[in-house]
């Protein structure tokens, strides 16, 4: 029996198994086949923000959050509000506020088994992206709280970044998926959330009212506990 295919073990023609999957074993490998980084490319990771950061996370109203919990589970989280949101303490310390949202808590219960955390700065328009690598804690209250009110919304936690990499990504991936280029949009192109709802999670609901809930007045308060 063939057990290449789930075992990674690797054929000689460098194919795994009978789906002709080849897989990278190492990181030897991984660099023999891209190539190594220019020397100012391995170099541009720093442990404290430069005021251009400060003001490049000013300018943000979305990051996205990525966790892993102890058993390696990964989640990937939007977190967005008015720009401005992450509230930079000092040269390496940020703030993020919690907003409500479905209470799942993927990201925070992750933090909880693993402080490791990464964070993708997006600001409208710009092609480069600022990626933060820290360890994360959830506090429940600090002076800083009343800082992060928006809409009367006090945050009833946040998550504590000490930052232990900061670095910009290039525009490439922007480009290449013309993400800003309004005549590229098509958000029909996808069934509607509120299709997906009744296909998935709503299946007892009559597709009408999740159409109307989903409709022009989602969202209404979107800082209502």
């Amino acid at each position: 029996m063939d057990t290449s295919a789930h075992t990674g073990a690797t054929r000689p023609d460098g194919t795994t198994g009978r789906d002709g999957i080849a897989e990278i074993a190492d990181a030897a490998e991984l660099r023999a086949l891209l190539g190594e980084p220019s020397a100012r490319d391995a170099a541009k990771e720093r442990r404290t923000l430069h005021e251009h950061d400060r003001a490049f996370i000013a300018a943000a109203p979305l990051c996205i959050m990525a966790t892993a919990g102890a058993d390696g589970t990964c989640d990937a989280s939007p977190k967005g509000d008015p720009a401005g949101f992450t509230l930079v303490l000092d040269d390496t310390t940020i703030a993020i506020p919690e907003r409500p949202g479905n209470r799942r808590a993927d990201g925070f219960h992750n933090i909880l088994a693993n402080p490791h955390i990464g964070l993708i700065y997006i600001v409208p328009g710009r092609g480069d992206t600022l990626r933060v690598n820290g360890r994360a804690r959830l506090v429940r209250d600090a002076p800083f709280f009343d800082a992060m009110t928006v809409k009367g919304h006090r945050p009833r936690l946040a998550v504590l970044v000490e930052i232990e990499a900061v670095f910009y990504h290039c525009s490439k991936a922007f480009l290449r998926s013309a993400l800003w280029k309004p005549e590229t949009w098509a958000p029909d192109a996808a069934p509607s959330r509120a299709v997906i709802s009744k296909a998935l999670d709503r299946k007892d609901e009559p597709l009408e009212k999740l159409i109307e809930y989903y409709g022009p007045n989602y969202g209404g308060d979107l800082y209502a506990p």
